[in-house]
C-alpha cells in the first residue's frame, strides 16, 4: 500500500500519529504546511491522508476540495479541533471520508484508518463495472463517466453507490448505509446519508429533483433502480 500522508502542523500530534501508524505497520510521511501537503499528495498518491483543517498557506477544507475537484480519490480523514456540526457537514460535503475531533483516541483513529482501507479494498475487488443510461462506473479504477463527461466522486460516494447497486430493487435504510459504509457509530447521522444522496443525484441523474435511479422511500430509505 502507498504511504499514509499526514498533513498536520502540530509537531506533537504528527509525531504521535507517525509512531502509532508505524506500530500498525503503515509507512507515513508528514507535511506541516498546507500547500506543501497538497503538492505532496499529488506527487506520491498516498493510500490515505490524515488531514488537519487549520494549516498554514492552505487549509484542510481547500485541500480536500481541490483534490476531489481534480479527480483524486485518496481516502481522507479530517482532524480538527472544530467540533461544530456545521464544520463536520462541510468536511463530508467536500468529500472527506471521515471527520475526527481533537483531542481524539489514537486507538479509535487507527481503527478508523483500518476500516476505511479495508472497505477500499472491498470496493476495488467486488465487481468492476456497472452501466445505466449514459452513466458508466468503473469501481476498479474509481472512475465514473456520464456520457463523455467525467464525474468526480469521493471514495464514500463510490461506496454508497456500490452498496445500493448491490441491493438493486430493494429498499436500503439510512441506518443500513451508516453501518455498511461508515462502519462504526460516530458523527455521521441519517442527515449525512441524505446529503450524500443529494450529491450523488446531482452527479448521475438527468433531473436530480425528479430522480429515476436513486428513489426515496420516506421513513424507509432509498432504492436503486436501473
Amino acid at each position: 500500500m502507498n504511504k499514509i500522508l499526514i498533513i498536520e502542523d502540530d509537531p506533537a500530534v504528527s509525531k504521535g500519529l507517525e509512531i502509532s501508524l508505524k506500530k500498525e505497520s503503515y509507512e507515513s510521511l508528514t507535511e506541516s504546511d498546507g500547500e506543501k501537503g497538497y503538492q505532496t499528495a499529488l506527487k506520491i498518491k498516498p493510500g490515505l491522508i490524515l488531514l488537519d483543517i487549520m494549516l498554514p498557506n492552505k487549509n484542510g477544507f481547500d485541500i480536500c476540495k481541490d483534490l476531489r475537484l481534480n479527480g483524486h480519490n485518496f481516502p481522507i480523514i479530517m482532524l480538527s479541533a472544530k467540533a461544530e456540526e456545521a464544520d463536520k457537514v462541510i468536511g463530508f460535503e467536500l468529500g472527506a471520508d471521515d471527520y475526527v475531533t481533537k483531542p481524539f483516541s489514537v486507538k479509535e483513529l487507527m481503527a478508523r484508518v483500518k476500516a476505511i482501507l479495508r472497505r477500499r479494498s472491498v470496493i476495488l475487488n467486488e465487481f468492476d463495472n456497472f452501466t445505466f443510461d449514459d452513466v458508466t462506473l468503473d469501481f476498479a479504477k474509481l472512475e465514473a463517466m456520464k456520457g463523455k463527461k467525467k464525474i468526480e466522486m469521493s471514495l464514500k460516494e463510490y461506496e454508497i453507490l456500490k452498496y445500493i447497486i448491490r441491493h438493486e430493487g430493494n429498499i436500503v435504510s439510512r441506518n443500513d448505509l451508516l453501518d455498511e459504509v461508515w462502519g462504526y457509530e460516530s458523527f455521521p447521522t441519517t442527515r449525512t446519508v441524505d446529503n450524500y444522496i443529494l450529491m450523488l443525484r446531482k452527479k448521475i441523474e438527468e433531473d436530480p429533483s425528479h430522480p429515476k435511479h436513486i428513489l426515496t422511500f420516506h421513513s424507509a430509505g432509498y432504492k436503486f433502480v436501473k
